[in-house]
């Protein structure tokens, strides 16, 4: 007779796989606590600082300063070297066009200039010499010429009675040829003379030219000397303020030597050094913003200075609307330089935050503040005030924007408590 056989309801089987099971179950749970656990930080609310994203007008601008200086100088440069005689005002003196700054002295421009002028009077007498002998020699061809004519009219009147003469068979043609010879003799003589006499006028007339010419030079080249001797008195080109004269009697100075500079005062620029990081971002017509007494006031670019030194280049900017009362030539202002239109876009206030994470997340507050996980973000523009947010965050968001310096890049909670 059969026995019916219970099946067992544990085998070894089964008991292995549940335990198997069971450990992996109990390894994820304890691994989820343990690193859970190890990524919160408790942090005091009263150490940092929560902000909220918020949506509105976002403008780019980058801080600059600027030195304020006159509209329009001009450079005062030694024209001719020479040594400082004479200093006839000081810097910062309100100076006229053409009035005297200082005199300089240069013994071979001078010397140059006496031996210059020697020479014009050399060739204004050698002139006058040769004028006189022309006109000598002009003299001496008309008295030729009045004698030759003189003489042709007796021989053509001899000429005329022996024909006459001749024809009547009284007298003979040995006696009528000589007086055909001498008149024919008188008239070639008063053709060549004529010839001589106009060739001599013409010879007067490209000898005086060349003369003239030559003179007329020589005056040119001592009005250059005796210009380039006045300029050893330097003098004012325009009306504006004398500065940065550098020059004191005695001193040597040399040709194209900086000496000073005039201000014209007919108004201000603001001269402006820029990153060399923005250069191709900036432009003549972007403008800026300073405050000044409480008031603002905004300038625009007007020159860009391509030139990079020391990492920076320059820019000119000018004065849009209302110039401040009371600036002065040196005084330095902080200008917010913009580098776009002013458009819509989520905004995160700038904080210590930055530093530790790129801009690439952030600690976000729960909506109940007791927590602030991180987040990833993408940060586009900044100004002074706020980054432009791209993505990771919406309006009204509060995220924790004070420093990260303690914190440690693995933390993944932190855990806020106050007081």
């Amino acid at each position: 007779m059969d026995r019916v056989i219970q099946k067992k309801k544990w085998t070894t089987k089964k008991i292995v796989t549940i335990s198997v099971i069971a450990g992996i179950v109990l390894l994820i749970g304890a691994s989820y606590y343990f690193t859970k656990g190890g990524n919160k930080l408790n942090v005091e609310t009263d150490r940092i600082t929560i902000s909220e994203v918020t949506k509105g007008k976002f403008q780019e601008n980058i801080p600059v300063n600027g030195i304020v200086l006159p509209l329009t100088t001009i450079y005062l440069d030694a024209i001719e070297g020479g040594r400082v005689e004479e200093k006839y005002v000081d810097d910062g003196t309100m100076m006229k066009k053409d009035q005297p700054i200082l005199r300089l002295s240069n013994t071979d421009l001078e010397l140059d200039l006496v031996n210059q002028e020697t020479n014009v009077y050399n060739l204004l007498t050698q002139m006058q010499i040769s004028r006189n002998a022309a006109q000598q020699n002009t003299v001496q061809n008309l008295n030729q010429m009045t004698d030759v004519q003189s003489q042709l009219k007796e021989a053509e009147r001899i000429y005329n009675l022996d024909k006459d003469l001749y024809e009547k068979k009284a007298i003979g043609s040995q006696e009528y040829q000589k007086a055909v010879n001498d008149y024919n003799y008188y008239k070639q003589k008063e053709k060549l003379t004529q010839q001589i006499l106009g060739q001599d006028s013409l010879t007067n007339k490209q000898q005086l030219a060349q003369a003239q010419q030559s003179y007329q030079g020589s005056q040119n080249a001592l009005a250059v000397m005796r210009q380039k001797v006045g300029d050893l008195i330097v003098r004012a080109p325009v009306d504006g303020q004398l500065t940065s004269l550098d020059a004191e009697v005695g001193q040597s100075k040399n040709k194209g030597e900086r000496l000073g500079q005039i201000d014209v005062m007919g108004g201000f620029k603001v001269r402006v050094d820029v990153d060399e990081h923005y250069l191709s971002r900036i432009y003549t017509g972007l403008r800026g913003t300073f405050n000044f007494a409480d008031s603002d006031y905004v300038l625009e670019i007007k020159k860009v200075y391509t030139q990079v030194a020391n990492g920076r280049f320059q820019v000119d900017m000018e004065f849009v609307g209302k110039v401040p009362r009371g600036i002065r030539r040196g005084q330095t202002l902080q200008i917010l330089l913009a580098l776009s239109d002013e458009r819509t876009a989520l905004l995160l206030p700038k904080g210590g935050f930055f530093q530790q994470t790129g801009g690439n997340w952030i600690y976000k507050v729960t909506p109940d503040g007791s927590k602030a996980y991180k987040v990833d973000i993408q940060l586009g523009n900044q100004n002074t005030d706020y980054y432009e947010v791209l993505s990771g965050l919406n309006a009204g968001d509060k995220v924790v924007t004070s420093s990260y310096e303690n914190y440690g890049n693995d933390m993944q909670e932190l855990v806020l408590k106050g007081k």
